[in-house]
């Protein structure tokens, strides 16, 4: 097992404050900065060791951020499920193959998705159609697959995966943008916990840093979040400036693994 100094353990609190921060402000994809950041920040240099651990971070921190939405009445819980149960699947298949994954051509992998995601930030967002949703069982053929895909593609990574479920969400149930991003944090939790457990499963979890993470992420994601409420009519420059700096950290990420 890898020995955390002190000094890395103080970084690793840094990280999750900014990682949650950066989440609070701008929302879905801010979480895209976990990984580099124990990477390279922080310093630990095992890329299954990190994946693992801010796997966990990212999980349990959604879980958190789920509460206000189920509160403000945001979570439809049937379609939450449905799409969460087979994405536990796919996300549990998907991180099996991540960790037999050379750790190189993973992180490799990760920069170009980074990039993607980067480039998606930065096209306007659909506000959703009103708050009318229905569920009904036909609804299950079309979520399962959803799921499992978009579990599997999580669990490869290590990641959250909200970019992809909100419009997995909203594709396969037809349901309004509103109740998609309340939904999502139940499958981003969900996903993140089942490849951790995956990971932790081969002793590739570090649990005093994903504690550091978590910690530093709940203040960061307080201050992002009312920083984010101050600048509303800012929020398209914060993404093009966020987007920036995710293009710029896959880019040295792509000339360091290649």
């Amino acid at each position: 097992m890898i020995h955390v100094t002190a000094v890395q353990q103080v970084l690793a609190v840094i990280s999750g404050l900014i990682v949650g921060f950066s989440l609070g402000l701008i929302g879905g994809g801010g979480s895209i900065l976990a990984v580099p950041l124990l990477l390279y920040f922080v310093g630990i240099h095992d890329p299954h060791l990190v994946i693992g651990s801010t796997a966990l971070a990212v999980g349990v921190n959604a879980y958190f951020n789920l509460l206000p939405h189920w509160r403000s009445g945001n979570v439809r819980w049937v379609a939450a499920i449905a799409f969460a149960i087979p994405g536990a699947i796919g996300a549990f298949v998907g991180s099996s193959i991540g960790k037999a994954v050379n750790g190189k051509d993973l992180l490799f992998l990760f920069a170009i998705l980074m990039i993607v995601i980067a480039i998606l930030m930065l096209r306007p967002k659909k506000s959703g159609d009103g708050t009318q949703f229905h569920w009904n069982r036909k609804m299950f053929w079309r979520v399962i697959p959803a799921g499992f895909l978009v579990g599997a593609v999580s669990g490869f990574f290590g990641i959250g995966g909200g970019f992809l479920i909100v419009p997995g969400l909203v594709m396969s149930t037809g349901m309004p943008m509103i109740y998609a991003i309340g939904s999502s944090l139940f499958s981003v939790g969900t996903f993140g916990l089942t490849t951790a457990i995956n990971y932790a499963v081969s002793g590739l979890v570090l649990w005093l840093v994903v504690l550091e993470y978590v910690i530093g992420g709940a203040a960061g994601g307080i201050l992002g979040t009312r920083l984010a409420n101050q600048l509303s009519k800012h929020k398209r420059t914060l993404n093009f400036v966020f987007s920036g700096v995710v293009i710029i950290v896959g880019i040295y990420m792509l000339t360091l693994n290649a």
